[in-house]
Order: structure tokens, then sequence, then C-alpha cells
């Protein structure tokens, strides 16, 4: 979903406003459903990654390097904090969340998911668990993108399986003592403050804590060899004898059920992150079919090449109608772990597929970056993975329909 602009077509349907380039359609008109915030906020966002994003995020992709300036920007731009509120956070709603990180995925994964981790993860931890004190100190100016979070979870043993995680922590006297391995840990090399999650030895809970920037015994290393999401350092971590004051914990951290009620939110990200990849396929592989001529005439004048065009505009569509959902239940309170597990696994399988056909319909050309086709195609690959794969969304839902359980 994209704002329309005045113009209309010869058929008087609403269609995109055009910056630069061509725009996916919102061929259900559902831009009618959204509020005039959500309207204002979603060009805000667009506009940012079509004059800051896509002139510059190519070269960063290849060559694996952090766009440091790209994030404090988004932060002057209102664009991080996931519908989180107070705390100097821009007020968004659900959808205006979600709209957001659909943009910013459209732009680039990279951004989409530093965002999502600041946002979603990082601010969310200490908005949902965090003492009152511990909001004040940072979510300011973690909104401002003036310092970044992580959220380490994931370990090298324990992916899909993260409730089992074995990063330990004890406690003694003023301090909490961990040590551990994490992996895959966004902005985990580079954050000023990293929520941390570890299994505490006296009752064998898992707990959050906060470990700042510059804590001995913390050594985040960016993995290497990537071949998505390039643009975004992910972390392996080590903690030997990382000394936290007691007053870095997080209060309502006390069991993995906390960690899952941040992760849920999270899920519901994902679905809008992935139409925002298959938006941008869709509209390189629209634009490209209507310039590049072959055989005499343009690419769209043959009837395979538009019956492409419109399997992937009815994915997409698709995937819309699940997002505009998504929104509504999380306002009314009434998003379930199962109804997000439902759409971030629909509409990343959809995503991929779209992206795969994109790439068809440029040919040789789709692998180029220049034409904004691969690297949104590899992109997909981890956000189809990450906060839960297809497998495991399945199970979930799998779970609640029949009221059996196939996870071992």
């Amino acid at each position: 979903m994209t704002a329309p602009s005045p113009a209309t077509s010869s058929s008087s349907r609403p269609v995109y406003e055009n910056i630069g380039r061509a725009l996916g359609t919102d061929y259900f008109l559902l831009i009618e459903h959204l509020t005039p915030d959500e309207r204002a906020l979603l060009e805000r966002a667009r506009r940012f990654v079509e004059d800051e994003v896509l002139p510059v995020i190519n070269d960063y992709w290849e060559r694996a390097e952090v766009p440091l300036d790209l994030i404090r920007r988004m932060g002057e731009a209102g664009l991080v904090g996931d519908g989180l509120d107070g705390y100097g956070i821009p007020p968004m709603s659900p959808t205006g969340a979600g709209l957001v990180a659909m943009e910013l995925n459209r732009g680039d994964g990279s951004i989409g998911t530093a965002a999502g981790v600041l946002g979603g993860l990082a601010m969310r931890s200490i908005h949902m668990l965090g003492s009152e004190e511990q909001k004040q100190r940072w979510l300011p100016a973690m909104a401002r993108c003036e310092k970044l979070g992580a959220f380490a979870l994931t370990e090298p043993k324990h992916g899909s399986d993260s409730v089992s995680l074995e990063t330990e922590v004890r406690r003694e006297g003023d301090h909490y003592v961990i040590n551990g391995a994490k992996r895959w840990i966004g902005n985990g090399s580079l954050a000023d403050i990293v929520v941390m999650w570890a299994r505490d030895v006296e009752d064998m809970q898992v707990k959050g804590f906060l470990i700042e920037k510059g804590t001995p015994g913390y050594d985040g290393r960016p993995i290497q060899g990537k071949g998505s999401l390039r643009a975004l350092w992910q972390a392996d971590i080590d903690l030997v004898d990382v000394r936290v004051p007691v007053e870095n914990k997080l209060p309502g951290a006390n069991s993995f059920k906390d960690a899952a009620a941040v992760l849920k939110a999270t899920r519901a990200s994902c679905a809008w992150s992935a139409l925002g990849h298959a938006v941008a396929g869709y509209d390189a592989a629209l634009s490209y079919a209507q310039q590049r001529t072959q055989f005499g005439r343009p690419l769209t004048r043959f009837q395979i090449v538009q019956e492409k065009l419109v399997r992937m505009l009815c994915e997409i569509t698709a995937m819309q109608l699940y997002c505009l959902r998504l929104g509504q239940l999380d306002e009314a309170d009434e998003l379930s772990e199962t109804i997000a597990a439902l759409a971030k696994l629909n509409n990343t399988v959809k995503a991929r597929e779209v992206l795969s056909e994109a790439r068809n319909l440029l040919g040789g050309n789709g692998i180029l970056l220049e034409n904004h086709v691969i690297r949104h195609m590899v992109d997909i690959e981890a956000i189809y993975t990450y906060e839960g794969t297809e497998t495991i969304q399945t199970l979930i839902v799998g779970r609640d329909i029949t009221g059996l359980s196939a996870f071992v």
C-alpha cells in the first residue's frame, strides 16, 4: 500500500505518486482505509527511501558496510519506534508502523532490519519490560538513533530452538555475571546497549539484561561472508564474566514468555517487511518490461509477460490484505501469536516467489544491483528465516488448529 497522487489513470483509478521511479499499485484501493496521519507517515517514509536510501544503498550493500549516516537520518526523520508510545518516540499507529517497515524494506532490507532491531526488538524490550529509569535513559536517544540497540537471543547451537538457550547468568552481590555466546545479533558489534537474554542458574528461568557498550568481557564481531543483508552487521558475541549492575536487569523480563511477547510483535512487522520487498521487485519488473524492447516490441506487449506481472500483483494484493488486517487487530489488542505467525509465513513465502519472478523477467539484467531486484531477492532470505523460519511458523499455527504440538 502506498499513497496515491491527485492524478488518475484513464479508468479514474487513483495511482501512486511517482517519485523518480515506478511504484507498486494499490489495486484494491486500500489507501482509503488509512488515516490522514498514516498517509502522512507513509509519505515521509517513502521520501526518505527515494531521496536518501535508493541513491546510495547499492554501494553500501556491495561493500558490506553499515550506512550509519542513513540510520542516523532515519531517526531524525522520525521513522524509528515501531508504534511504541511516549518517551520521545514518534507517534505511529500499528498500521502506521507497519507502513514504515514496508517502505524501509522497499528501499533496502538492511535499513529495514536495522530499524526493526532497534525499534521492534531493543526498544520494545525496554518499553515493555524495563524500569522507568531505563526507559527514560535509553528510549528517547534510541528513537533519534543517537544510541543504537541490539537484541541478543539466538545462540550458535540454538536458532529455532531459542528457548533452550545456554548463556548463563548468576548473581554476585550488586552485579550479575554473564557467560555464554550469541550469534546472528543485528547491531551486536556496534550497539550502545544490548538486550541480553540469559538463563539464571538459580531458578533456570530466562531473564533479560542491558549490557552497555564497552563492558569488559563482551566481544562482538561482525559475521563475514554474508550474501544477504550485507549492509547490516550481524555479530557473533562471546561473553566471558561480563559483569552487569543489578540496576541493568530488565525487571519485567523473568521468563522466556517475556522474550516471546516481544517477538510476537516483530513477526507481524516481518509480514510488512516482506511486502515491501515484494513491491520493490514488482515495481522494478514492471518498469523494466515497459522500457525493454525485444523482437521489435516492448516486453509488456507479450502475453506471457503480462500474465507474470498479473500473478505477481495477485500475490502482492493478498499480502496487503494480510498486513492491513494485522494493523487492525493490533490496534484492537487482538493480535495473537498465531495470527502473526500465519502472516509472517504467508508473506515471506509469497515475497520469495514474487522476487524470483521479477528476477526472471529482467533476464540477465536481473542480477545487476543497479536494477534493484537481486538485492531484494537475496535479502528476503534473511527475513524468511529470522524471527522464526517457515517451518517454525507452520508448527505454531499447526499446534493452534489441531490442538497438538509437533515440537519435540
